[in-house]
Order: structure tokens, then C-alpha cells, then sequence
């Protein structure tokens, strides 16, 4: 089975994250996507961070319709601070016979080459990638601000998918819950109720 793992802190998981995924489960070579909920840092501020319990059962109400995409704590066991390349090995182990991949966003693939052992990710498994709109110019056009991914361009584990592009930001459903806005259509119905009905993000 190949697996697609999509990373981070969902906090709190919305409809921008269920679209890269499930357009990945269904249009990337993936049998699965599964959303892996990374753990608070305990050497970092946890500033707005819910817990990650509350953060992965965000996940299990958001996908559960979702037969192809599963919630993933596999970090939540894992010696803090973590690295990618620890999370893949300790996958591999744990499921032999599974093929684990990478998903990310183009502002990720632009700074893989800083991440601990990449040569080694990239030696051992795929990166699937989508897009991200980080600038617009006059015309509204995507416009970089660097060379794009030069040194990853032509490499042959790396994939890039043409999903949509989607531009909302949990920092942004925060900020407004905080406000008082309504931010139902930018979340899973039954995400939104559970924040509602614990009062999340208000403060």
C-alpha cells in the first residue's frame, strides 16, 4: 500500500487541508493519505496551540467521511524534538510492507534542503507537491521570489501535482474566531462544532 503522509499541526484542521488531501488521495499515485498531527514542541511556547488531543480529534470528525484519508499520531509517540527523517524510519519499521511518501507545499520543497538528512529522504521515498500562490503581481499572476526549486526541479522522486490552490490559513480562522467573525464555511461542520461547543480560540 503506498501511503501520501501529510504533516502539521492542524490547528484547527479546514476545508483548504481536506482539498489538498483528498485531491491527493484521488489524483496522486496514493492508495491513502494520512494527516499526521504534529505534537507541541515542550522546548517551545505554546502560544495559541490547542492540545493535540484536541487537535487530532479535530482530524477524526473532519475525515471520517473520508474513507481515504486517515488521522495519524504516530508523532505523539515520538521523543521530542522530532524530525521527518526519524518519523519515516520509524514508519518504515512499524509497516514493512507499506511505501510511505511526502506531501508538501511549494514554500516546503523550497526549503527541503535544510531539513535534517534530506539526501536520505529523498533516496528512500517520494514527495508529492502542490502548489502555493505566495505573491501576485499587477496582473494577478503567481510571481516567485526566488529560482524555482532549481535544485529539486528535475529530480525524479519529486512530483509535482496540479491541485487547486488554496489559500486559507488556520492563523486566519483563529485570528477571526477571536474577532467574533463567522468562519463555519471555512471549516467541517462537525470541526466547527467542537470548537464552538469547547469555546476554542476565542481568547
Amino acid at each position: 500500500m503506498k501511503i501520501g503522509l501529510y504533516f502539521g499541526t492542524f490547528n484547527p484542521i479546514h476545508v483548504g487541508h481536506l482539498i489538498i488531501a483528498n485531491h491527493m488521495a484521488e489524483h496522486a499515485d496514493l492508495d491513502q493519505v494520512w494527516m499526521v498531527v504534529t505534537p507541541h514542541n515542550p522546548l517551545k511556547k505554546k502560544s495559541t496551540l490547542l492540545d493535540d488531543y484536541h487537535r487530532l480529534q479535530m482530524v477524526h470528525l473532519a475525515t471520517e467521511d473520508f474513507p481515504k484519508i486517515k488521522p495519524s499520531d504516530i508523532e505523539f509517540k515520538l521523543s521530542q524534538p522530532n524530525y521527518t527523517v526519524n518519523t519515516l524510519v520509524h514508519l518504515q519499521e512499524k509497516y514493512p510492507n507499506y511505501e510511505f511518501s511526502l506531501i508538501m507545499g511549494e514554500d516546503n520543497l523550497k526549503s527541503l534542503h535544510k531539513w535534517k538528512n534530506y539526501e536520505a529522504i529523498l533516496a528512500h521515498h517520494e514527495i508529492y507537491v502542490y502548489p502555493r500562490l505566495e505573491a501576485k503581481g499587477r496582473t494577478g499572476e503567481a510571481i516567485s521570489t526566488e529560482a524555482e526549486n532549481v535544485m529539486f526541479k528535475d529530480h525524479p522522486k519529486i512530483h509535482m501535482i496540479d491541485a487547486p490552490v488554496v489559500e486559507i490559513s488556520s492563523t486566519f480562522i483563529r485570528n477571526n474566531i477571536k474577532k467574533g467573525k463567522n468562519v463555519q464555511p471555512l471549516l467541517p461542520a462537525k470541526v466547527w462544532e467542537y470548537i464552538d461547543h469547547n469555546n476554542f480560540y476565542r481568547k
